[in-house]
């Protein structure tokens, strides 16, 4: 994302489009954070949960 200077920006998407620039990514299910970090170190957990959500999104999952 564009920066933002000293500001906190928070956006609550589902589109991958709009995550995957994000500086850093807060994974969240039920309510609890499951996963942070950048798009590539989330993408770098084999079995990590937004890698699934990714793979899902953008119809590579074998699941």
């Amino acid at each position: 994302m564009p920066s933002r200077g000293d500001r906190l920006t928070i956006v609550v998407a589902h589109r991958l489009s709009t995550i995957e620039r994000a500086n850093r990514i807060v994974y969240l299910d039920q309510g609890r954070i499951v996963e942070t970090g950048s798009h590539d170190e989330l993408m770098a957990k084999p079995y990590g949960v937004y890698k699934r959500f990714v793979d899902l999104q953008v119809g590579t999952s074998a699941a």
